[in-house]
């Protein structure tokens, strides 16, 4: 559960937005409720697969295959460098728009964490592996319940050391901080453009090889 959660914890998706949030107001209050948007969407699809209804539910999913899977994959990987190209032509406007989320005001930064936790989950494969893990071991539902929860503490272990340096460094950490956002505010276009392009362009060759193959 640890060595799995620390490599998942080492994303850009989550520490990127911490460190942005936490140079604006509030900024231990802030990065608290991003973290606990993300922990709690985690940590209950998690439950929900291990214990709940959502057993049920993935034994209804379809899962696709032969020509239906591999037309579905390279759409996707169409659509998804389609978005990277438009983000990469629109990256110079884009950067000079302020990024959400760094306001004191309302639950911006929990409804942020949740959002993005979401969002991951469409492709948490390792996540996935850990609750069939956890589901075919002989541990039982209390023990089961806490190694899901110790996997997913492991993986906001960045967000809770972000949070830790904001209450023993206070002022100190300033410079740092906006250095760093404004590498975020200044590079985000392109880094997501760029990643959406190499997963775009893997599901692609995957969908396009697998067509020619049959």
């Amino acid at each position: 559960m640890i060595s799995v959660g620390l490599a998942d914890s080492l994303t850009p998706s989550t520490i990127g937005p911490a460190v942005y949030i936490a140079t604006g107001r509030r900024r231990v209050v802030r990065v608290t409720q991003f973290t606990i948007g993300f922990f709690v969407v985690n940590f209950a699809f998690g439950l929900a697969l291990l214990i709940g209804p959502g057993q049920l539910l993935l034994d209804l999913v379809p899962r696709p295959q032969g020509t239906v899977r591999h037309v579905t994959e390279l759409v996707a990987g169409v659509v998804l460098m389609l978005v990277a190209v438009a983000l990469w032509t629109g990256r110079t406007e884009l950067a000079r728009r302020e990024l959400p989320g760094r306001s004191g005001a309302g639950s911006s930064a929990l409804i942020a964490g949740a959002s993005i936790a979401a969002i991951e989950l469409l492709s948490a494969a390792p996540y996935l592996a850990i609750i069939a893990g956890i589901a075919a071991s002989t541990a039982g539902l209390a023990e089961e319940i806490v190694l899901l929860a110790l996997y997913n503490v492991t993986v906001v272990l960045p967000l809770l050391a972000i949070i830790a340096v904001l209450l023993v460094a206070a002022e100190r950490a300033e410079p740092w901080l906006l250095s760093a956002s404004t590498w975020v505010q200044r590079r985000w276009p392109v880094v997501l453009s760029s990643l959406l392009m190499f997963v775009g362009g893997v599901l692609a060759v995957l969908g396009g090889s697998g067509l020619v193959r049959q």
